[in-house]
Order: structure tokens, then C-alpha cells, then sequence
């Protein structure tokens, strides 16, 4: 009787270099097997240059190729059915002055959003009769109000995004990593069904 292989596609990896991709890097491999460590030695694939920035491994084609040189063994997918591979090719570090110019424009455009969005709301006419409610007397400017109301707005993006600068407030995703992370399994899914087509 044939020993059993599982093999569970890894759905993302990423490589800098071009080289060699064995077993063990595209799939985890479980196996009462003596010929595992063989096995996670195996090469795969080789990166060259003639890639461009994805591979797509299909795992269809992993399990013929090691049918051809296991037919003693037993190979059975469980999870995903393919792996993606992305080629980090090394980039020259960004322009400081465009760093800056950029930061600045989207400073000053989220500055204009949120002006523009309390102009419409008409939030200082809000803060004004809510003064006049609580206190009977009419005031222009309501500090007491407007500088909490403004460092809350503050406060409620910095947790709302889930970071102060590297660091994570907590372990929870924040929405804009959720919606990266569909983005990219959108992108994935995309890649691995019109693969033939783009290598």
C-alpha cells in the first residue's frame, strides 16, 4: 500500500531574487513518508528574468510532476489550488521631493474634504445653537466645543485606521486593510483564471 502525501498550496509568497522554488517553498507537505525531506527539496519552478512580476503555480501541474517521480506515492490537495508567486524586483528608493509634494497635496485635499463637509452640514451653526441650549447665551465661536469636537475628529481617524504611525492600537484589521486584503484576493483570483493568457 502506497504511503499517503498531503499537500496544501501556500496562496501567496513573495521572492526578491531570481531562483529556484522547491516543494517546499509553494506547499506545506504532510507525510508519514520517508521520501519528505526529498520531497520538500524537489524543484519546482525556476524564476528568471523572463518573468515578470507573478507567477502562477498550478497545483494540478505540481501533483503530474511529482506522479512522474513519486509512482510509489500517494498525492493528495487539500486547500487552495494554486500558489501565487510575486517577484519583488529591486526599486530605487523614492524621490524625497516628490514624497513630500504628494503628502502635501493629499494634506491640503483632506483639509478642503473636511472643511467642505462641515460647511455643508452647516456644523458651526450646529455647535452655535447647542451652545445657546446648554448655556442661554449666543456665541460666535464656541471653543469649548469646536476644540474637543476637533481633537475627537482626530482621535476617531487614528482609531478608526487602527495605527499611529507603525504601531497598531489593536489587533483587529482596520477597514482599509480589509479592503486592501479583498483587493488583493480580487487581483489574485483574476491572475490565476486568465494565467494562460498572461504568461
Amino acid at each position: 500500500m502506497s504511503d499517503i502525501v498531503y499537500l496544501r498550496m501556500k496562496k501567496n509568497i513573495e521572492t526578491s531574487q531570481l531562483r529556484q522554488m522547491n516543494l517546499k517553498d509553494i506547499a506545506y507537505i504532510s507525510t508519514v513518508s520517508p521520501f519528505k525531506k526529498d520531497l520538500e527539496r524537489m524543484p519546482v519552478y525556476r524564476i528568471t528574468s523572463k518573468d515578470r512580476n507573478v507567477v502562477i503555480i498550478d497545483s494540478f501541474l505540481v501533483i503530474d510532476h511529482l506522479n512522474e517521480q513519486y509512482n510509489n506515492l500517494e498525492f493528495q490537495l487539500v486547500g487552495p489550488s494554486h500558489t501565487v508567486i510575486r517577484i519583488n524586483k529591486y526599486k530605487k528608493p523614492p524621490n524625497l521631493l516628490i514624497v513630500a509634494f504628494v503628502w502635501l497635496l493629499l494634506f491640503i485635499g483632506t483639509a478642503m474634504t473636511i472643511m467642505n463637509f462641515h460647511y455643508d452640514v452647516s456644523m458651526q451653526e450646529v455647535q452655535q445653537k447647542l451652545h445657546f441650549l446648554l448655556t442661554g447665551v449666543r456665541s460666535e465661536h464656541p471653543l469649548w466645543i469646536q476644540i474637543p469636537y476637533s481633537i475627537g475628529l482626530g482621535v476617531g481617524m487614528l482609531l478608526f485606521f487602527n495605527h499611529w504611525f507603525q504601531k497598531r492600537i489593536n489587533e483587529e484589521p482596520s477597514p482599509l486593510e480589509v479592503e486592501i486584503f479583498n483587493y488583493q484576493q480580487n487581483i489574485d483570483n483574476y491572475l490565476s483564471h486568465f494565467e494562460n493568457k498572461l504568461r
